[in-house]
């Protein structure tokens, strides 16, 4: 009956599982290769430079944080020591509930300059942005979290991006310091990749998202977020890209981190590919013919969502293909996962242990992808968590 057929036990024939095996290996391969390349291509041919110049405006720098006592003192000497007039900003330290001695470490920098503290009971980093912003007075907004350091240069950078009338968000970069280990180096590169995906996207036109410890916008582009939202740095872009502006990042404004160690780093990538979800329910226009943008968003957010669904598929269909194809399926997968598992107890940083390394984060940012799915079925502040650094030792 040929060897695509099965006996009618109810088991799908060979074909159904060849075409779903093919269909699945291609779709993660689109998405984690081909797209790169396709976005790389259309970034040559189709390139929208920024219009940028000296300019001056008055900036309101908001940062919303929650027990930040390890952070706050240096945060604020880095916005304070920013190349832009101190008379045109007014930084905005909203307290969203703090517990310790986040308020009072900030509250002594308001004698020095035009810095307020604005508490408010625990209720979110979106609520907590949204008093700000009722608070605002400036033309440009720039948000910023407590962590992260600036660069001097970074505000100034940011802020001549809107001589160009056509951009209503400007996004900075993340520089994420050299890691300890391996492990810290590998998530270090997987930020390089995103990395490199954002500036392609923005020369082509927008970013669907900014870098939410270093962006900036326009005050009358900003809207109030809904309470719960998990990335307000998608959520304000997005007001602005629907209003045919575009969102640009701009890395010569820059801002800096210290690594995360990979269990940190999955749970910030739950939280925020969860956001993924929860901003397609809150722009339902992002899967319509309206976004400008609609294949990019697909292949590089929505694509990433469906990828744990294509491995299962992959995995699954991968025993019912004609022989010997399944062994060597099988085979292939079964090495992947085991380099996967291994990467725990190999020692060493030599080329096996990155090899194995890099696919157990690959693998581990797969499982936060499929994880993301939980916001369908829990309430946003369970995903909210605490993001660990290395730094934080040397802070205490």
């Amino acid at each position: 009956m040929g060897q695509y057929q099965r006996a009618s036990t109810g088991e799908p024939d060979g074909l159904t599982c060849l075409i779903v095996f093919l269909g699945s290996a291609a779709f993660c391969i689109y998405t984690v290769a081909g797209y790169p390349l396709l976005l790389a291509l259309l970034a040559r041919r189709h390139r929208h430079p920024v219009v940028r110049s000296a300019r001056r405006a008055r900036v309101s720098v908001i940062l919303p944080v929650y027990n930040g006592e390890r952070w706050i003192g240096p945060k604020l000497e880095s916005i304070l020591d920013l190349d832009y007039p101190l008379e045109l900003m007014e930084i905005l330290v909203v307290s969203d509930g703090s517990t310790d001695a986040t308020e009072s470490i900030a509250g002594e920098f308001s004698k020095r300059a035009n810095v307020h503290v604005l508490r408010m009971p625990r209720r979110g980093k979106a609520a907590a942005l949204n008093l700000a912003l009722d608070r605002a007075q400036g033309e440009i907004l720039f948000f910023t979290d407590v962590r992260q350091l600036l660069d001097r240069d970074s505000l100034r950078h940011l802020v001549e991006c809107f001589a160009d009338s056509t951009v209503g968000v400007a996004s900075g970069e993340l520089v994420i310091r050299e890691g300890e280990g391996i492990e810290e180096a590998s998530v270090g590169l997987y930020w390089k990749y995103e990395k490199w995906i954002r500036k392609q996207l923005s020369s082509v036109d927008s970013v669907l998202g900014a870098t939410g410890c270093i962006y900036a916008m326009r005050r009358d582009l900003a809207v109030r977020l809904p309470e719960g939202t998990l990335v307000d740095d998608m959520y304000l872009p997005l007001a602005a890209f629907f209003r045919g502006y575009r969102v640009i990042l701009e890395d010569a404004a820059k801002a800096y981190d210290y690594p995360t160690r990979l269990a940190s780093e999955f749970r910030r990538k739950v939280r925020t590919l969860a956001g993924v979800y929860q901003v397609i329910g809150q722009y339902p226009a992002l899967l319509g013919p309206s976004n400008r943008m609609w294949i990019h968003f697909f292949s590089h957010k929505l694509a990433r969502l469906l990828m744990p669904f294509a491995m299962i598929a992959a995995a699954v269909t991968g025993y019912c293909l004609p022989g010997p194809w399944n062994r060597y399926a099988i085979a292939a997968q079964g090495l992947f996962y085991l380099l996967a598992l291994a990467d725990s107890w190999l020692p060493g940083d030599g080329l096996l242990k990155r090899l194995t390394s890099a696919v157990r984060i690959f693998t581990v940012l797969m499982a936060a992808s499929l994880c993301a799915v939980s916001i369908l079925f829990l309430p946003s502040r369970i995903l909210w968590k605490e993001t660990r650094v290395s730094a934080a030792r040397q802070v205490d």
